[in-house]
């Protein structure tokens, strides 16, 4: 479910609020990326802070564990909707800095391609096309290290029944 800009305010903090701010689409895409990355460490500690805060007053409400103040908490959903409002900030920033991952991703790979292509392009025409690693002399049968089985198969499933045979023989007695 959305949670619109006017809750998400009513929910945080001054601070976090402006924390927030900077996850939303105009302005995350204007971060550099050492910003980026410090607004999503900072971003990330006060998501792990307001989690193990509504945790502990989900909690006390149980009757689990021991109230913080002098009474114990009645309701815990302003401390839901914070952590909700930061869970999805960061998912925004998360989803920004694997797009721009992906972005430099494609532009090594395109450039990549490019050197290859024009390495290609200025090698001489009468150079080898191949790899010049190779041993140049195809496929060679290797040899069998086993010893050749002198025994029939035939034979071995013989002797093998033979001897389940006996042995029924001997634990029928």
């Amino acid at each position: 479910m959305a949670i619109s800009r006017k809750e998400e305010a009513r929910a945080l903090s001054a601070d976090e609020k402006e924390l927030v701010e900077k996850s939303h689409h105009p302005v995350v895409q204007e971060l550099s990326d050492a910003d980026l990355s410090g607004l999503v460490k900072l971003l990330r500690e006060r998501r792990d802070k307001a989690q193990a805060e509504a945790h502990r007053r989900r909690r006390e409400i149980r009757g689990k564990g021991a109230p913080k103040g002098a009474a114990i908490s009645k309701a815990d959903g302003g401390s839901q909707v914070k952590l909700a409002v930061l869970a999805m900030a960061m998912r925004r920033l998360n989803g920004e800095a694997e797009r721009r991952r992906q972005l430099a991703a494609h532009v090594s790979l395109v450039g990549n391609a490019r050197k290859a292509l024009a390495m290609k392009q200025n090698a001489p025409a009468d150079g080898p096309a191949h790899n010049s690693r190779t041993a140049h002399k195809g496929m060679r049968a290797v040899a069998n290290e086993r010893a050749p089985k002198l025994v029939r198969p035939a034979e071995l499933g013989r002797q093998r029944k033979a001897g389940k045979v006996a042995q029924a023989k001997r634990d029928a007695r």
